[in-house]
């Protein structure tokens, strides 16, 4: 039996197109890791403001942790409060506010956030560190910590907010746009910016 040049074109575009069909599927669910270890730190990435430190706040109190570092932008400006104003009111009204200290960060990216966070780790002596961010940001947040803060442990922990992601990314406009910007990044600092 003879098998024609065209048939095995033919084979191979129908492997490629369902193996682009599976990793679409998986896309979303490949970008969250939600695997959290007890650490010396619990680390909030900057960012999102409502569901990270919820989340931190949550695993303080399921003991993963003692102690709470809230990443917070030094250099904005909303509604002419700074956010690291905004977050000490915010703190000051939580019975855990003893367990919680803020970090203020200059850098406008992961990559430049973790020499900021470095140094407040430092200051308290944290050589294990659970990182909470965004669901979608974790594969990229973890692989970036680890690759610029090699002599660490660390470990994440997904905070999720379903208005802006959720693994079923086809479902809703916004999450094919978070999870596209996503594997973007993710992109870029596998192929780019993890070889400055």
């Amino acid at each position: 039996m003879r098998i024609s040049v065209r048939a095995i074109g033919s084979w191979i575009t129908a492997a490629f197109v369902f193996l682009l069909i599976i990793l679409g599927v998986a896309a979303g669910r490949i970008l969250v890791v939600n695997a959290p270890q007890p650490a010396d730190a619990i680390l909030v990435l900057a960012g999102e403001t409502s569901s990270r430190p919820a989340r931190a706040l949550q695993l303080l109190r399921q003991g993963y942790s003692r102690r709470v570092i809230l990443d917070v932008p030094a250099d904005a400006r909303i509604y002419g409060f700074t956010p690291l104003e905004l977050a000490q009111m915010y703190v000051a009204h939580l019975p855990e506010a003893g367990s919680i200290k803020l970090c203020p960060i200059h850098g406008l990216s992961t990559k430049e956030e973790t020499q900021d966070a470095a140094q407040c780790l430092a200051q308290e002596g944290a050589a294990s560190v659970l990182i909470v961010t965004s669901d979608y940001h974790t594969r990229r947040a973890l692989n970036i910590f680890r690759h610029e803060l090699r002599g660490k442990a660390f470990s994440v922990a997904a905070a999720y907010d379903d208005v802006q992601f959720g693994t079923r990314w086809w479902r809703h406009r916004q999450w094919a746009k978070t999870g596209f910007d996503e594997w973007m990044r993710l992109a870029w600092w596998e192929a780019i910016e993890q070889w400055d």
